[in-house]
């Protein structure tokens, strides 16, 4: 099973990852052998070890491939939306059931504990969603949403938590009511908007 006739590099990689996905998923990271990912899409393992260094670089290009789209989904249908009602649509959200790949999260971090090959790719991919939230952070509060003595990054770590949390608090461990999630979101948020805007004096 090496290379497949008439499938290029590019396509013998998205199977790859594919396969991957599923494995993870379905098997956790400890549970699935890199022969396994590789007979799920047709090759040797000498295949994959010429698109992937290991395992662990796998679980990490699989969480990327199939994480959260939901952010750019949002920005692109409504770009004029405000940062604010952003990340609160995001939120009511983070309740609810997931596609199975959407936990590959749950054993890249549970990886990640374990091995440092999994650890390292992880501080880069956790970094720059924690940058990308703290970046949004800035333009609400340059734009008077968001009180701007809040730290970005210490509000982008909050978002972080709750985004990793519900997928290990899943609906089936634990349900919540939606319209009192969403009074919940909107009493947080009406905390971190500035002053003036709360009803609080300046």
């Amino acid at each position: 099973m090496g290379r497949i006739a008439g499938v290029t590099a590019a396509e013998t990689r998205e199977r790859l990852v594919s396969a991957a996905a599923d494995a993870f998923a379905e098997r956790g990271y400890d549970g699935t052998r890199v022969a396994d990912i590789a007979a799920a899409a047709g090759v040797s393992n000498g295949a994959l070890y010429a698109h992937f260094g290991s395992k662990a670089e796998l679980l990490v290009v699989a969480l990327r491939t199939n994480g959260p789209r939901l952010l750019a989904e949002l920005l692109t249908a409504d770009p004029d939306r405000s940062v604010a009602d952003l990340l609160v649509s995001i939120g009511r959200r983070l309740p609810r059931r997931r596609d199975p790949r959407g936990y590959l999260i749950v054993e890249a971090l549970v990886a990640a504990r374990r091995d440092e090959d999994v650890a390292r790719p992880m501080r880069r991919y956790v970094g720059e969603r924690a940058d990308r939230l703290a970046g949004l952070v800035g333009v609400a509060q340059a734009g008077g949403e968001l009180d701007p003595a809040l730290s970005p990054g210490a509000l982008a770590h909050l978002c972080l938590l709750l985004a990793f949390g519900s997928a290990l608090v899943t609906p089936d461990l634990h349900a919540v009511d939606d319209q009192e999630w969403t009074a919940l979101l909107d009493r947080v948020l009406a905390a971190l908007t500035p002053p003036s805007q709360n009803g609080a004096p300046e």
